[in-house]
């Protein structure tokens, strides 16, 4: 088995490079430890709270006991399938704000500030307004990824953004456009009434050129010769090899984790697993970071939310539609009301996001009833985590430690998160739907009222990243330099969520396939697409003025 490139992992920026370099003429072997996405539960918008608890397709890691929250560990899906983590997602297509990446550049992504990544995002589009706003100029058409919009019928859906905007908040036709900040429509990767995952964008055409071949197995570790990346060996004793490089893009938890059982990471941790020095870099696993939530819920009058589909019958004609008409409450996620504001005056760009859903229930489908909830939580904490080894046996999970809410300021940005969407939920818009409050519920006023549910009952957005950190090659706590290249030896890239510097506002699955785009570029050589000279909207009075 061998190719001119190898790439470890079926996942979205995998699937990407597949498909570009394939493009180019170069021959591609993915390897991917999962199976086939082909299957109602992944490809109904509607199921996703299925796939992302199944074994099948969910590596199934939770996190080490959470100091800060009670010692819980929580939930860190990742995707064992192919589409990795885009197959089990919410399918929620968010770019990032501009702000992000000017400061990816400014801790030294050279050539990751906006103007260089918005062409790639535009590249990668096939975006459908589906007549609810928009600005064309701003997005992509004729990518590879299809991008659409639910229809924002539900009354609960539309009553969030009126209420967003009976607040005083900026009303946004495109958060993906000029102007995050504000109440709008979500924008999802779905494509004719079925999930459009990494897979189905970019490796399915890619297998169809004849270039790429998907290999089932799971890597062991990179085979290295005198520093340089020859290939893959599987944990069944088959080896892959690359005729030009190896890239890992096996997820912010997979990559570090394979990064240092090849011998590269941290020094003295390695040598407690007995496993032989490639290359000393302190940061492989480091700068762990996620987003946090609450879903901050409402009891609801009337019959206006998707609890009257929850009963059993109700839910077979929902799938029946789908499965014959691919229309319906099945072809939506669900989650088609978005908002971005700033949690006060003096910051220049959103840091809180809002994902609405009109049904009050948990991420993983328990706890359903008649309601209506908002997730929300702080975009940028400054918390950090880790990712190290449990062992050196490479069927043996990684310890994943978060370390949320361990800095002073995630308490303040929570507590705010939670009384200004107190605030939204109370403007007119809500008034005839209105219920008591579930969650935190109306005794929870206090600081530590507010501390103390926030403890017992905030979820990860599955967002990880930033284990592999880009940066400039003097950077000690950098692993690859702007070009994913990792740090310290030849022939070896690293292209997915773990380089991320620091955590992008919003959903990670449409930063993820960009970088795959933009990478794809680098490993080929070719020059970087035009920088763009889009200026994004900031809130004038943003210095003085919370909204």
């Amino acid at each position: 088995m061998q190719a001119d490139y190898v790439i470890i992992g079926a996942g979205s920026a995998g699937c990407t490079m597949a498909y570009r370099l394939t493009e180019a003429g170069k021959s591609v072997i993915v390897i991917e430890t999962g199976g086939s996405d082909i299957g109602p539960l992944i490809n109904m918008p509607a199921a996703l709270s299925y796939p992302m608890n199944m074994s099948l397709y969910d590596w199934g890691y939770r996190s080490e006991p959470e100091p800060n929250l009670d010692g819980r560990e929580l939930a860190c899906p990742r995707g064992k399938v192919v589409g990795g983590s885009s197959s089990i997602n919410g399918m929620i297509y968010v770019r990032g704000h501009a702000r992000d990446y000017d400061h990816w550049a400014d801790q030294g992504a050279d050539g990751w500030a906006y103007a260089d990544v918005l062409p790639y995002f535009k590249r990668m589009e096939d975006w459908h307004s589906g007549g609810r706003g928009g600005d064309p100029a701003w997005r992509g058409k004729g990518g590879p990824l299809h991008v659409t919009r639910g229809p924002g019928t539900n009354p609960l859906t539309r009553a969030f953004i009126k209420a967003g905007g009976q607040a005083g908040y900026q009303l946004t036709s495109d958060y993906n456009g000029e102007q995050q900040e504000g109440f709008g429509p979500f924008d999802a990767t779905i494509w004719k009434g079925k999930r459009w995952s990494a897979a189905s964008a970019y490796l399915r055409p890619a297998q169809a050129s004849g270039k790429c071949e998907v290999v089932r197995g799971t890597a062991a570790r990179v085979i290295m010769n005198d520093g340089r990346a020859t290939g893959a060996a599987l944990t069944d004793g088959r080896e892959v090899t690359a005729h030009k490089e190896v890239i890992i893009a096996a997820s912010a938890i997979n990559s570090p984790k394979l990064l240092m059982l090849s011998g590269i990471g941290p020094a003295e941790h390695l040598a407690e697993h007995g496993i032989e020095l490639v290359a000393d870099r302190a940061g492989v696993g480091q700068n762990l970071q996620d987003h946090l939530e609450l879903y901050v819920q409402m009891a609801a009058k009337g019959r206006h939310s998707l609890y009257k589909y929850w009963p059993i019958l109700r839910k077979a004609m929902v799938g029946a539609r789908w499965f014959f008409t691919k229309t319906g409450v099945g072809a939506s996620n669900q989650f088609e009301a978005a908002g971005f504001i700033r949690s006060k005056a003096g910051l220049d760009y959103p840091d809180i996001q809002f994902h609405f859903l009109p049904i009050a229930v948990r991420y993983d489908g328990g706890g359903a009833r008649e309601g209506y909830q908002a997730h929300v939580g702080p975009m940028r904490s400054k918390s950090r985590g880790e990712v190290t080894l449990n062992s050196a046996d490479p069927d043996t999970a990684p310890r994943i430690f978060f370390n949320y809410m361990s800095h002073p300021d995630d308490w303040d940005e929570f507590r705010n998160c939670i009384r200004l969407t107190r605030e939204i939920f109370g403007q007119d818009a809500f008034a005839p739907y209105r219920g008591d409050e579930l969650i935190p519920g109306v005794d929870a006023q206090s600081d530590e009222a507010l501390d103390a549910v926030i403890r017992e009952h905030v979820e990860s957005a599955y967002h990880p990243c930033g284990t592999c950190k880009m940066g400039r090659a003097d950077d000690p706590m950098a692993v690859v330099d702007p070009e994913g290249r990792v740090i310290g030896v030849q022939n070896l890239r690293v292209a997915d969520s773990s380089i991320f510097p620091r955590i992008t506002n919003g959903n990670l699955n449409a930063p993820s396939i960009m970088v795959g785009e933009k990478m794809a570029d680098h490993i080929l050589g070719k020059a970087p697409l035009p920088p763009a000279n889009d200026e994004p909207w900031l809130h004038p009075n943003w210095q003085t003025e919370q909204r």
